[in-house]
């Protein structure tokens, strides 16, 4: 990042923070102390303090000994988003085991796959989902299994070792005593989305988990980390409030991204907790209900991938919900259209709309736009990178840099790249080139800084030997007033390589012509880039994190 990239820095921030070299506990030791009895979390009508997340974490962290759990152990957390998640979540961390997220949603042999390479040891588990750890649990060494009740309530299922409320009972609130290292203990294997095969675990230290909390906590609130007189990290928020309105403890946001996505463990669950903001926790989403709920609790920000606002912007009630209450929309995961991007800037003047960019592999995030009222932001872009990090474009093949506005992947280099995969050499040694993490995205970097990304580079196609970039495609199918969501990938055609195909969902009650519309679009496209053929269907597949499942896509043609 050269000098001029910063003429757009956020108004009074530093370009690099003082990070605190302390575990991930200390995020949720400083927040208790700080906020104490406010509410953390609503789940249909179970409220958890951020006093007693504490109070609970530490229980679980002392049952976790109590069970032989601890330092060199790794934890599965198997399950929604429900209030007993960020209990396990820091429970674990404190205890100085490391904790890996399982969707669960995957079938057996994934889940049996991910807690054998992971080494897990124990498994927090959920509901009907407890039956695929059961059968999965004879391929792997976990040894045990806690299962979560209803919220607050035993549970009914004879699947696990140990009910979760049970498990916790009679143990100290407080902290145990444990010796972590934050540059060296993992706090995290979390696995990659598995979008093009099969996942990898990435290895995530304490500190890498701290660093990259605080650089969106910081980025997001104008603020600068801190500690209290315990050693807890806190937050001291130097920006003005006709920047950054939403001050410090006062925040309120319905989270739908799952805790066991990076981008719900990072900003979903740790960024709330050291800001001290109010989550109202959905595991699904019902736009009628979600609506509600922001306006019922006065929510002052939303965030999620771009399929959760296509559907709110597509649903009645959003034009006669009060929100007025918003100052600021975030989207991750996935591009977020253009044409999504105007509506939401239409509904929502007051607030200030920002993507951000990032992987597993880089803990969460690397870019962002700018939050503050008066700052620059370029829509469509990513932002550009956070405090202390680097990015870089590339020729894929050559991993020479591009000029400034041309094509070419995405490399990063900050203090929250990962230490590798998971007992894959050869595959990190691919990626962590130099001190750079090769991303496999490709992107755009303009002359001030901002990134723009166009594609993944795996989803590129090549046709007469030409790059097609498929998000170029979709822009322009999403830019149709009958169009609710759209993917484009590559039909294999032997004599000229790869044929750009398109998958359309139609908006409901709207007729929808294919022929038409691929005539339609493509009279904007170069010729090699030009649509070969449309299919309708009902939805796009996403994963849980929002981002298009194109492999399966490619299985229907």
């Amino acid at each position: 990042m050269t000098t001029a990239h910063f003429e757009h820095w956020p108004p009074g921030l530093p370009r690099s923070l003082d990070y605190p070299d302390v575990p991930v506990g200390a995020l949720l030791a400083g927040s208790a102390r700080r906020f104490g009895d406010r509410v953390f979390v609503h789940r249909d009508g179970t409220e958890l303090s951020f006093a007693e997340l504490w109070r609970r974490s530490c229980r679980f962290a002392h049952a976790l000994h109590d069970a032989g759990i601890g330092p060199g152990d790794v934890v599965a957390l198997h399950m929604p988003n429900r209030a007993a998640y960020p209990v396990a979540y820091y429970g674990t961390l404190l205890a100085g085991a490391t904790f890996t997220p399982v969707n669960p949603l995957l079938p057996v042999p994934d889940v049996a796959f991910q807690l054998a390479d992971s080494g897990a040891a124990a498994v927090i588990t959920y509901g009907p989902s407890a039956r695929v750890i059961a059968a999965a649990r004879p391929q792997t060494s976990v040894r045990l299994v806690v299962h979560v009740g209803l919220e607050g309530a035993p549970s009914t299922s004879a699947v696990g070792d140990a009910d979760f409320e049970e498990f916790l009972a009679g143990h100290p609130d407080h902290a145990p005593d444990v010796e972590i290292d934050p540059r060296t203990d993992l706090a995290h294997i979390s696995y990659t989305g598995g979008t093009t095969g099969r996942s990898k675990g990435v290895e995530l230290p304490h500190r890498n988990v701290v660093v990259n909390t605080l650089q969106y906590a910081c980025w997001g609130s104008g603020a600068l980390p801190a500690t209290d007189a315990e050693g807890g990290v806190v937050l001291d928020q130097i920006g003005p409030e006709s920047e950054w309105p939403v001050r410090i403890g006062s925040g309120v946001a319905i989270n739908l991204t799952p805790w066991f996505h990076a981008m719900g463990t990072i900003s979903g669950l740790n960024v709330p907790v050291l800001t001290g903001s109010t989550t109202v926790l959905h595991d699904r989403f019902e736009p009628a209900r979600y609506l509600a709920d922001a306006e019922r609790f006065g929510v002052t920000t939303m965030g999620g991938a771009p399929a959760l606002y296509a559907a709110l912007l597509s649903h009645p009630d959003l034009a006669t919900t009060d929100l007025s209450t918003v100052r600021g929309i975030s989207s991750g995961a996935a591009p977020l259209p253009q044409a999504h991007i105007n509506a939401l800037a239409e509904r929502f003047p007051d607030a200030v709309i920002v993507e951000g960019y990032g992987l597993t592999e880089v803990t969460m995030g690397a870019t962002a736009g700018p939050t503050a009222r008066s700052a620059l932001r370029r829509a469509g872009s990513v932002g550009m990178p956070v405090f202390d990090t680097e990015v870089r474009l590339v020729d894929p093949r050559t991993n020479v840099e591009v000029p400034v506005g041309e094509r070419g992947e995405v490399c990063i280099r900050g203090p929250q790249v990962m230490t590798g995969y998971r007992n894959r050499p050869e595959e990190t040694a691919a990626v962590l080139v130099d001190g750079w993490l090769r991303t496999g995205d490709i992107g755009i970097l303009d002359p001030d800084g901002y990134l723009s990304i166009v594609d993944r580079s795996k989803d590129m196609l090549i046709y007469k030997g030409y790059n097609v970039y498929p998000r170029e495609i979709e822009e322009l199918l999403m830019a149709r007033p009958d169009v609710a969501a759209a993917a484009v990938v590559g039909r294999p055609d032997d004599s000229v390589g790869e044929l750009p195909v398109a998958f359309v969902v139609p908006i409901a009650g709207i007729p929808l012509d294919e022929k038409g519309l691929m005539a339609e679009v493509n009279e904007s496209l170069a010729p090699y880039k030009r649509l070969r053929e449309v299919f309708l269907i009902e939805e796009i597949p996403v994963s849980a994190a929002g981002k298009v499942l194109k492999r399966e896509l490619r299985t229907q043609l």
